[in-house]
């Protein structure tokens, strides 16, 4: 299968990636600021897999960039069978405190991206009749955070995005499922200081936060579903 992962220079992006290479299949890698990095762990699973990989330098939040690229992507890839919006980031601070530039980076790059790369890919996937969509999303968009309202405003509408268009694309064989991750243990989660993690872990049923490379291994595990399965928000969260 060939595979189109955004956010691929981050920790679940990047394990996300090597999951898929695991098993034998292209990727298309976008980044945007960490190109050098990614182009250099493109170039390691490549070798270690066997596999095609291409990397990609795109501002996901420019809806006119996102098309061009995946054009690009289908130029050299000719069908793409899943499609992994995992582009985000995470902004903490008092909602009122907030400015009106900041909202607008977290929706362009948490929601709008997802929105960009689901509208340029969809009508390839109608076209070929099957396709996967998996939208990286959070527990917080379920439940929402304090002192993160905004960023669980933009996961509380990629569950509903996903929910939607997965009825709207259900006729065409195309999934269109959201990962509710729980907390991981990446550098979004850095700004955390070890007391503030313990007291995260304390809250966690299982205990701990989950690996990157566990996320990763199921978002592969969605992509491998019946079509059957879609239009849902799949908790990955250690009983959270």
């Amino acid at each position: 299968m060939n595979i189109l992962i955004t956010g691929a220079s981050g920790d679940i992006g990047l394990a996300t990636a090597e999951a898929f290479a695991k098993e034998g299949n292209n990727l298309a890698l976008f980044g945007f600021r960490n190109m050098e990095k990614l182009s250099e762990a493109a170039r390691a699973l490549a070798d270690k897999y066997g596999v095609r990989i291409k990397c990609y330098a795109t501002d996901v939040s420019k809806p006119v960039e996102v098309s061009a690229s995946v054009e690009c992507v289908l130029r050299d890839f000719l069908k793409i069978d899943v499609l992994v919006n995992n582009a985000g980031i995470s902004m903490v601070g008092l909602d009122f405190e907030m400015s009106p530039e900041d909202w607008k980076v977290l929706c362009d790059t948490n929601l709008s991206s997802a929105m960009y790369f689901t509208r340029a890919i969809t009508p390839h996937m109608i076209g070929n009749k099957e396709g996967r969509i998996i939208n990286i999303s959070s527990m917080w968009g379920v439940q929402g955070a304090s002192c993160e309202a905004a960023y669980s405003a933009t996961k509380g509408a990629i569950n509903a995005y996903s929910k939607a268009l997965g009825k709207e694309l259900a006729p065409s064989n195309i999934a269109v499922n959201a990962l509710a991750l729980g907390a991981v243990d990446t550098k979004m989660n850095a700004h955390l200081s070890s007391d503030e993690k313990a007291c995260l872990c304390e809250s966690i049923p299982a205990g701990r936060m989950a690996l990157p490379s566990e996320a990763a291994e199921m978002i592969v595990l969605l992509s491998k579903a019946p079509a059957y399965l879609t239009a849902q928000v799949i908790g990955f969260d250690g009983g959270f």
